[in-house]
This record gives C-alpha cells, sequence and structure tokens, in this order.
C-alpha cells in the first residue's frame, strides 16, 4: 500500500510534473498533485505526493525535508489525514 507524503512551503509557479521529478529518485510515484485554488486556479505552495511503498516515501521524506528547490526550503513529511467533516459543521 502507499503512502501519502505532504509537501509545503513550495515556490507557487512549481507544477505536479516538477513536484514528481523530484521525488521519482527515491522511488514508483503513484501521485503527484500541488493544491490550486479552486477559483483563481493558482497554487496554494504545498501539494500531496503519494510513494508505491513506505521504504521509498521515507527515503524522500529524510532526503528533501529541509532541501532548497525553486529558491524555498521545502518542508517535506508524512501526511495525516483531515477528519471527514459532516454537512453544515462550521468551526
Amino acid at each position: 500500500m502507499g503512502k501519502k507524503i505532504y509537501v509545503g512551503n513550495l515556490a507557487y509557479n512549481t507544477n505536479d510534473a516538477e513536484v514528481r521529478s523530484l521525488f521519482e529518485p527515491f522511488g514508483t510515484v503513484v501521485s503527484a498533485n500541488v493544491i490550486t485554488d479552486r477559483f483563481s486556479g493558482s497554487s496554494k505552495g504545498f501539494g500531496f505526493v503519494e510513494m508505491e511503498s513506505e521504504e521509498a516515501a521515507g527515503k524522500a521524506i529524510a532526503s528533501l525535508d529541509g532541501t532548497d528547490v525553486d529558491g524555498r526550503k521545502i518542508k517535506v513529511n508524512e501526511a495525516i489525514d483531515k477528519p471527514a467533516r459532516r454537512g453544515n459543521d462550521r468551526y
């Protein structure tokens, strides 16, 4: 089963393909998605990568956390699932 990784502090011009190529040296990348604003379409500066194996994810996190990408030190760690929200709950 794959392992999901959070990638933060991305430059706003970094795209899915660039994130994928950053992680490929560590193993098979199942998916790489930079999160965008639904209205403007511009990057929110973070994304998620799913690696095929836990081992590949661990290597990628250890190697890439704090590295410079497009002039910014990226934050790379294990993604934590948000609890599901119910209907009209507002906090």
